[in-house]
């Protein structure tokens, strides 16, 4: 009788804990990395925990043991959380969906990075091990004949969660019933309000790209066409700015996470961390410089380089995709392909691994008919664990020297300020002190500072050159929140309270085009990456094809437009879902290039 009594007080406290486990995973998951109470309103939480609970049930109902499914999920979820807590920090942004198919770049640069975690986290982890531990005495266990009642069971259990998920794939039901948080250009906040898994659950309906509204191919084909030869008539004949016979080479410098902190307030320094690029950008002669709004923060660099190459903006793709992986798959028009039908050798290069963002499968496909990855640089000289922006730009010369009659074209993306800023090494001495800095601080800017140097080398040997030469500069992104943290306190602001504006200057960074023959200067202007290409081949002289060409008149319109925000010719700022018929004809030349065109 006391045996019995046992087993039902047992069974009652495991059916209590089927559905306090659960909730518990979900508020552990979400203190991670901020207090879902103070940031989620009542109807989230209540679904975060309707599709915990039904996960749980379908997991008992496939294990039939009790402890096997909640241990499974807690584990899950925590780990997860664990993972999702450091890609926060790293870059600014939570996971997402599309994360999942860059784990092969995240690895090659994860030994590189500080896992130290902050006592929330650590509580949070200490919360994690204390539910593994009471969900391991929940012993209650379905009979082993019951597997003919679970199956189907199961399976409907995975027909409701697919259900329950789908459910926030429409619109009117988010926004109109639900009334959950639906900005997607703000990955950060919609986790913070709509819970990390129902948020990635949300994203999950962008994996593919929707045709936009009226979008016809054979329209957009013949309007790019005439545009091509309306441009071929408007632009300079195929020859060099000055009236030579050969067009100019052209030298594109993505460089890893150059940014100049002081747009987002003023700081002290014992000294200028960029004396040259100062200098180029208060007007130098022969040079065109400003602000470049780009779509990603501390990290996500191809999408830096997808809007460049392509004149195509993120603004129109899923927040937090990543073209490179997911929609070129075939030969994609692009500036390499562009320059290449003009007779350019055409030339890609990145001093680190030919995998990453698998850059060695899309370049080709962009039209660059030659690559140069780390295997490439011969005895480079190092900062940190990579290498140096003086050894990657001495390659940048060796190329040019033994290029041949051809004009070249020539995409470089560089490594050696790739995050994480935390650590020492013997082969970096940082000569930046800010004050009020942080260490992360000083040696970020100490590595921009290398940069500049080796920048001025460049363009004083370009300078030196008879063939005309266009050099063209930019960072990809910004550094994260807790490298810039500092600057911000200076300034009586921090990353959690910037306004939308002041959150639009943590995605701009420097840029130049300078040339070693006479262009028209310009100082101070602000442009978005997706026009930086057409504004390229403008300075240079080179003919654009009819995409290009658009894109430069349509610039007049809309200076700017990004993932994050978008500034009309009158300077109001603005969102692409908010002009949306403004940006129609934009959207629908893009996505005839990326899905339905194929390179010239």
């Amino acid at each position: 009788m006391k045996k019995a009594i046992q087993k039902i007080r047992e069974s009652r406290l495991s059916l209590i804990m089927l559905f306090l486990a659960p909730a518990a995973t979900f508020y552990l998951l979400e203190w991670y990395t901020h207090n879902p109470f103070e940031t989620m309103k009542t109807t989230p939480q209540v679904l975060n925990l309707i599709m915990f609970e039904l996960l749980a049930l379908l997991l008992f109902a496939a294990f039939g043991r009790l402890h096997v499914a909640l241990m499974t999920e807690t584990l899950f979820f925590g780990i997860y959380g664990l993972v999702n807590y450091f890609v926060l920090n790293f870059r600014s942004v939570p996971i997402q969906p599309w994360d999942l198919l860059s784990v092969g770049t995240a690895a090659s640069v994860a030994g590189n990075y500080d896992y130290t975690l902050d006592r929330q986290a650590l509580l949070v982890v200490l919360g994690f091990a204390l539910l593994l531990v009471l969900e391991f005495f929940c012993r209650f266990t379905l009979k082993k004949g019951t597997w003919k009642l679970r199956l189907p069971v199961a399976a409907s259990l995975v027909v409701l969660l697919g259900a329950f998920g789908l459910m926030f794939h429409s619109d009117e039901i988010v926004e109109q019933k639900l009334r959950l948080y639906n900005k997607l250009f703000t990955p950060t906040t919609i986790s913070y309000k709509n819970g990390t898994a129902l948020a990635f659950v949300m994203e999950l309906r962008y994996m593919s790209v929707d045709k936009p509204a009226g979008y016809n191919a054979d329209t957009a084909a013949a309007e790019l066409a005439a545009l091509d030869e309306t441009g071929a008539d408007t632009a300079v004949n195929e020859t060099n700015a000055s009236g030579g016979e050969q067009l100019p080479n052209i030298i594109v410098i993505m460089d890893e996470a150059f940014s100049d902190p002081a747009i987002l307030g003023s700081f002290s320094v014992n000294q200028d961390y960029m004396p040259f690029l100062h200098g180029l950008m208060a007007g130098a002669e022969n040079t065109i410089s400003g602000w470049l709004s780009v779509s990603v923060l501390g990290g996500n660099t191809a999408n830096t380089e997808f809007e460049y190459l392509t004149g195509n903006t993120m603004a129109f793709l899923p927040q937090g995709s990543i073209p490179y992986q997911q929609y070129i798959k075939k030969d994609t028009p692009s500036l390499a392909s562009h320059l290449a039908s003009l007779g350019y050798r055409t030339v890609a290069m990145h001093p680190y691994n030919a995998s990453g963002w698998d850059r060695d499968t899309v370049y080709p496909d962009l039209g660059f008919s030659e690559m140069y990855f780390l295997p490439d640089f011969q005895d480079p000289v190092k900062v940190r664990s990579y290498v140096s922006d003086q050894s990657d730009f001495d390659k940048i010369i060796e190329i040019f020297e033994n290029k041949g009659d051809e004009p070249l074209f020539l995409f470089n993306v560089t490594m050696q300020n790739h995050s994480s800023y935390t650590e020492s090494f013997d082969n970096f001495d940082p000569q930046i002190e800010a004050e009020g800095g942080s260490q992360a601080l000083n040696n970020y800017l100490s590595l921009l500072s290398l940069s500049d140097q080796a920048l001025e080398d460049l363009i004083s040997w370009f300078a030196g050159q008879e063939e005309e030469t266009v050099i063209v500069f930019f960072g990809d992104h910004q550094t994260t929140n807790s490298v810039i943290e500092p600057i911000l306190k200076q300034n009586g602001k921090s990353s959690s309270t910037l306004t939308e504006e002041e959150q639009a200057d943590r995605y701009k960074v420097p840029y130049f085009i300078w040339a070693n023959f006479d262009i028209e200067e310009e100082a101070g202007t602000e442009t978005s990456v997706n026009y930086l290409a057409s504004r390229t081949l403008q300075a240079a002289g080179v003919p654009m094809d009819g995409y290009f060409s658009w894109l430069s008149g349509f610039a007049a319109q809309v200076p700017v437009i990004s993932a994050n925000h978008v500034t009309l010719a009158d300077g109001t700022f603005t969102n692409a879902d908010d002009q949306s018929e403004l940006l129609s004809d934009y959207k629908g030349y893009q996505y005839y290039r990326l899905f339905d065109s194929s390179a010239d």
